[in-house]
Parts: C-alpha cells; structure tokens; sequence
C-alpha cells in the first residue's frame, strides 16, 4: 500500500471515532511509523509502503481512535521552544502553561541570577524551560511521582541542563531543602466530581495524580502555597496556575500566607489561568 491510500484510510478511521484533528493526526503517526518527516508524507503519496511500517501506521492508528493521545503515541510534545519527551507518566503540557514563562521573562532580565523551584514538576517543561531562557538560573524540581522524576531527568539531559538542575522525588509537605527567589508552580485544580466531565483523552489517559485537585479543586493549591510561604525569599516572586473559576479563592489563599497579589493573567481563551504574588 502506498501512502496516499494508507494515510487516507487512517483519516476515515479516525473521522468515524469523531477524532477532532483526524487528517493532522494520521499525518504525525505515519510520520513517526515510517521515520520521515511530513514534507516527505506530502510529496512522496505513490511511494510504498513495507509491511512493518504498514502494521505500526495501523496500530497507531487504532490506539488514536480509542482517544489516546498523539504526545503519548509519539512520546514528544513542543512546548515553548523545545521539544519534550512525554509518556503516560506525564500531564501533556499544555499551551496555556507557557504563560508562566512569558510572565518570568518580564519580570527578570537575562543577567537576573536566580534560584528557581518548580514544585509539581511533571516532565520539567516549565523549569527547563525558564532555565533554557535565563542563563543565570539555577533550578530544582520536585514531585510526588517516581516516575514522573525519570522523565524530567531524561528532559534536563536531552536540554543539557544538568549542571543547572537538581530533581527531588518528594512531596510538597515533605520539601525543606533551600531559600528560592522565584517559584513556579502547575498543581492539580480540577474538582474531584467534574474530573469525568473532562475529554475522554484526557480523563481516561493522563495521569488522575497531576489532574485531580481533590474534593473542592483546592487541597493541592493550599499545599502548594502553604509550603512556598516557607521556601521564598522575601520579595521572591510565585507565579501559580489556576482554574479558570479559581481566582479570588486562591487570592485569599494568598493572602493568608503572607503574599501579595500582584495581578492575575488570562489565557489565550480569555479565562484566568495564572496569578503572580510576591513574598511581603
């Protein structure tokens, strides 16, 4: 079979499983099977194909039209200006996440030297991110997953920012190492009850740890800002994301830690998605 028809055969499939992107998708997974990229896809449609790359397309194809995700198909997703290696041990990052580096970047300049803390680090995309930007920075993940630590160690070798980076395998309460002057942080927020009302994607393949915020949406929020009272500096700035009805709960939060608020932002679907605070 040759590409044209494989690839148009993947595009029904997906568009009977009401896929959302089901021509971009068979694109990307068809790329990944036969290892060439998607010009190659859109100038080559006669070439054929083995029948090794055929089953990969295939099997792809049927776990995509069973609503896995393509990051986790292809294990890689682009955030802000790199590429991350992801699995199912990971939250997929997300576009609106890359709020929290534009706002770093305003705040501190390229000569700013800076110890950062990335709590809930997931893949790493945030902190290695900021670090890829500020050369001067010096970071430390945590997280409560094993396996998630794995992957950001993989991300912080494969960005060459091992000498810049240490990653701890622990929880929020437990964390007492060092003094910081920016933390960051992307906890879980999502309402117990309202985690089935997410995309099947979603709530049936990314990890219930980095999603569920607990009953109210609020138990790791209150963690998190609990424990970055006692971890910055004073005048250490904390830049958190939010649920896009979460703002003046978490503002009072804030508040009550001894922060000041210093403005919340808004994501490119106009709802409030982070809050920056500075330490009083």
């Amino acid at each position: 079979m040759n590409i044209e028809n494989i690839l148009n055969k993947g595009i029904n499939i997906l568009q009977k499983s009401k896929i959302s992107n089901p021509q971009l998708d068979s694109e990307i997974l068809l790329s990944i099977s036969i290892k060439k990229d998607k010009k190659h896809i859109i100038l080559n449609p006669k070439e054929l194909l083995s029948s090794e790359q055929s089953e990969k397309f295939k099997n792809l194809i049927e776990r995509r039209k069973k609503g896995e995700p393509v990051a986790y198909l292809t294990n890689k997703k682009e955030f802000w200006k790199n590429e991350f290696f992801v699995n199912k041990d990971v939250l997929i990052p997300r576009p609106d996440t890359e709020l929290i580096i534009e706002q770093v970047l305003k705040i501190y300049s390229e000569e700013a030297q800076l110890q950062v803390l990335d709590i809930g680090t997931g893949s790493g995309c945030i902190l290695l991110s900021i670090l890829k930007e500020r050369p001067n920075f010096y970071g430390t993940g945590i997280d409560i997953s094993k396996k998630s630590i794995n992957v950001s160690k993989f991300n912080t070798k494969q960005l060459n920012l091992t000498n810049r980076v240490k990653i701890y395998h622990s929880s929020v309460d437990n964390f007492k190492i060092g003094k910081y002057g920016l933390i960051v942080s992307n906890p879980p927020y999502i309402e117990l009850f309202n985690l089935k009302y997410l995309e099947k994607d979603v709530v049936n393949f990314e990890p219930k740890l980095a999603l569920s915020g607990g009953f109210d949406g609020f138990s790791k929020i209150r963690k998190v800002i609990n424990k970055a009272g006692t971890l910055i500096k004073k005048n250490g700035k904390f830049i958190l994301e939010i649920g896009f009805n979460q703002k003046n709960k978490v503002k009072e939060i804030l508040k009550e830690e001894g922060f000041y608020v210093n403005k919340a932002i808004k994501d490119y679907g106009n709802n409030d998605r982070c809050i920056i605070s500075t330490k009083i």
